[in-house]
């Protein structure tokens, strides 16, 4: 059988999509489907602990996002850019998203938070993005976290207030374009719970990249 994008296609009002996240992570709803009985049952989050058996293993994704988006402005013209970090490629160059990219060819100097950081644009790539050299004074990540967003979904489209709320509660390596968001409802007395229980949890790390930011084709 052949599959088609249009098979996926499905409408899901605006007004159903949260904006904001719950003040308790595991509080989110979850649907249980029984694979037997096709059966589907509404639940909360937290009872995912009676779903898992004792012998189980659950691997939960350590990545952590990077406060990626950064929004500059060209010092020669005033232009306004947006730039979104997708991987550091060597040293103080990343590959990049920049929007409008059309503003930023080789050569172009982005200035981020009046002048503390600074990027050139070195190369383009053939999907569309660019390759920058930053420079700054002291340690770059410090410097993202203080002018950094985080680089939310395009259905949200209100400002995160807490950082930490896009980051999973196991988060440890700083590389992701983006969060692992089936991990950020889990909460630490929660992973006890599942531990408790016998469920074998086992780390990895996996990078949300620039796959996360392409549609379907």
């Amino acid at each position: 059988m052949k599959l088609s994008t249009e098979d996926f296609d499905f409408q899901l009002p605006e007004k159903l999509i949260a904006q904001t996240p719950l003040a308790k992570r595991d509080s989110s709803r979850l649907l249980v489907v029984n694979r037997q009985t096709k059966m589907l049952t509404d639940k909360y989050f937290q009872d995912i602990v009676d779903e898992l058996d004792d012998d189980d293993v659950l691997a939960i994704n350590n990545t952590r996002v990077l406060p990626a988006r950064l929004y500059g402005v060209k010092p020669e013209t005033g232009g306004h850019l947006e730039v979104l970090l997708l991987n550091n490629t060597d040293g103080d160059q990343w590959e990049v998203l920049l929007k409008p990219a059309k503003r930023a060819q080789v050569g172009t100097i982005v200035s981020f938070g009046d002048g503390c950081l600074k990027a050139i644009v070195k190369k383009e790539l053939e999907h569309g993005g660019k390759i920058v050299e930053f420079s700054y004074q002291g340690i770059f990540l410090e410097v993202l976290e203080t002018l950094g967003e985080m680089p939310l979904p395009p259905y949200i489209h209100k400002k995160l207030q807490d950082k930490e709320r896009y980051q999973t509660v196991y988060a440890k390596d700083p590389k992701s374009a983006a969060a692992p968001t089936a991990g950020l409802h889990f909460t630490k007395e929660l992973l006890n719970e599942i531990k408790q229980k016998g469920v074998k949890l086992v780390e990895l790390t996996l990078h949300v990249g620039l796959g996360t930011f392409r549609p379907v084709v």
